[in-house]
């Protein structure tokens, strides 16, 4: 009996860590399991609805928790959007080992079309990074309030990144501004395929989402990029 109960205890921690890639020990607290399991049912739920279309009770139904277990654990729906936000920002950073500083070192169009597959990346995969990056998707349409306060203490390297990028497109003297609405707008093209892959996927559009696709995407977008960005330094200088 000992022994069967030691191997359905294995079982129960390799289904975890290979769901979520959070490392929950069979012989942990049940208060960590109980946060563990909040945490991956908030990702799943986030991803799928965003922030605001995601409801405590859909949080605590899916994670078989209490509202109270919430609470004590993230004080809340925003604290627990916030830790969210911080895991997924972590894993974006591990993400193919994305460095943001690599990119200043390959030639402008190369960067960005680097960039620009980075972000379509999700479409090719339903694992955890993809919820990830879902979720930074959801709030390049509708910011919210908590992602206000997390760049605050842990800036995210999404737009700091495209605004560098794009600079290198732009003449000289382009306001911090201009830069940024031409980064938000490179962001968008692509997150409004990652936000609807499953839409897109379905009719009438009927997409066949596979690495074919997403190069052509890449190079579709990169290329209405750079059209753009050259346009607006023809402009500039006229």
């Amino acid at each position: 009996m000992i022994r069967r109960l030691h191997w359905r205890a294995g079982v129960r921690k390799l289904n975890s860590n290979t769901c979520l890639n959070f490392q929950v020990d069979a012989m942990s607290r049940p208060s960590d399991y109980t946060r563990s399991s909040i945490m991956k049912a908030a990702v799943a739920l986030f991803a799928e609805r965003g922030y605001d279309g995601t409801s405590i009770r859909a949080i605590v139904s899916k994670a078989r928790v209490n509202q109270a277990a919430i609470n004590y654990h993230f004080k809340g729906k925003e604290g627990l959007y916030f830790e969210v936000l911080k895991v997924a920002f972590e894993g974006y950073l591990r993400l193919d080992n994305f460095d943001p500083e690599r990119l200043k070192d390959m030639p402008r169009e190369e960067a960005l079309r680097s960039f620009v597959h980075q972000q379509l990346r999700p479409l090719l995969a339903r694992d955890q990074m993809s919820r990830y990056m879902r979720i930074f998707a959801w709030e390049n349409v509708r910011p919210s309030k908590v992602l206000t306060n997390f760049v605050k203490t842990g800036a995210m390297p999404f737009l700091a990144s495209a605004t560098a990028l794009v600079r290198r497109f732009l003449p000289n003297g382009t306001s911090d501004h201009d830069a940024m609405c031409a980064a938000i707008s490179l962001m968008g093209q692509c997150s409004v395929f990652v936000r609807n892959r499953e839409q897109f996927a379905q009719p009438p559009f009927n997409l066949k989402i596979d690495e074919a696709f997403v190069a052509r995407l890449t190079d579709f977008i990169s290329t209405l990029a750079l059209k753009g960005l050259a346009q607006e330094a023809l402009t500039s200088t006229a």
